[in-house]
Order: C-alpha cells, then structure tokens, then sequence
C-alpha cells in the first residue's frame, strides 16, 4: 500500500499515512490524462475575442475614387481589408472552447495525476487542524523547503479553512477545494500538499 509523510504546522515530521492504491496506485495513461489536461485548459478560455468584418466597420458607402483614368487598381470601399480600418479576414469571433470529456475518464485523469505525485515522492500530507491561525507566515515556513526544488505547489483543502486560508496568498501556490481538484491543475504543480481531512474526503468519494 502507497504511503505519504504527514507534517505538522512546523514542517516537522510527525508520522505516514497510508493512501488507498485504487486513487494513488494507478497504472498510467498518459492520453487519458492529456485528453483530460486540454478539454480543462479549452474550457478555461473565455472565447470572448472578436473582430468586425468588412461589413461591419464603419464607413465605405462611397468608391475611394473614380473608376477609371487614375492610372491605379479599381477599388469598390475602404471597408476592404487592405485599406487601414478595413475590415479583417478571418479573424476570431466569440465562441466557446469547451471540449467534451466523459466523467469516467476525468476521474481516471485525476487518479493517473495523483499516482504520479504519490510515486515520484512530490505528495504530501499535513494535519490542517494544527493550524492555530490562517497565517501565511506559518504556511511559507512550512513550503520553504520544498520551493528551491519544487516551486510550483498545489494545496487541496478541505473547504475555506485555515489552512487555505494560510496558502491563499502565497506567490506561486493554488489552492483548491477537495471536490474542484482538475487534473490540469495536478499537472501544473511540481507538489502536492493534501491536508488530512480532505485526503479522507478524497479517498471516499468519486474519484477513488
């Protein structure tokens, strides 16, 4: 059975937790687990880009100038898209990003994501109730360590406690709610911090 250190408020080892081996002991996948990374990072996009084509722009009910005896190529607007102000040729327009996934499939994403925390030693534990004060203090003494080798940490919490509290505003680091854990997100992260109660909600819900 997997295990993982579990630290106190201090950083201080203070034990191991055993770690179910269907949620941190899956064998990998790796185009479940990029099918999953890009519908996530898709439907994060807000699509809200947008250009106005040659009928849209103002102006152009006029030619630029006479037909014939210029000496110069026949222009019918100044909407076109070669004049400055014109119109723009397919450019993007507003339009939603999301791609489909089936929830099984995200579910495995995040147990391919967690097994790989859990085997490369990047997971953690930590026992968020010995945190006497959300205090970003305590929670950049407890990383300190880790960041020169692992600078990009991921906390998951169990709701708006003290511990995410204490993570929150700390450069570099995100924190998220056990049940909003994406696999985008345990890709993203070099470590992986779990506080012991929400490690508990984790290996009993959905996802295991």
């Amino acid at each position: 059975m997997p295990q993982t250190t579990l630290y106190d408020r201090t950083g201080a080892t203070v034990g191991s937790v055993d770690l179910a081996e269907a949620l941190f002991a899956a064998p990998v996948n790796e185009a479940v687990l990029h099918q999953a990374v890009v519908a996530q990072l898709a439907g994060r996009r807000t699509g809200t880009a947008d250009t106005k084509t040659r009928g849209q722009v103002r102006g152009g009910g006029a030619k630029p100038y006479r037909q014939k005896g210029t000496g110069r190529a026949r222009q019918g607007s100044r909407t076109a898209p070669h004049y400055r102000g014109g119109g723009v040729v397919f450019g993007p327009h507003p339009r939603d990003y999301t791609g489909k996934i089936n929830r099984k499939a995200h579910l495995k994403a995040i147990r391919i994501a967690l097994s790989a925390h859990a085997a490369d030693g990047t997971l953690a534990a930590i026992d968020g109730s010995a945190l006497s004060e959300p205090r970003t203090k305590l929670a950049a003494e407890l990383v300190s360590g880790w960041r020169s080798e692992r600078p990009l940490v991921l906390v998951v919490a169990p709701g708006e406690d003290d511990l995410a509290r204490a993570f929150r505003n700390l450069e570099r680091t995100h924190v998220v709610e056990v049940g909003h854990v994406e696999a985008a997100d345990l890709v993203w992260a070099r470590s992986l911090i779990v506080s012991k109660s929400a490690l508990a909600i984790f290996e009993g819900g959905d996802a295991s």
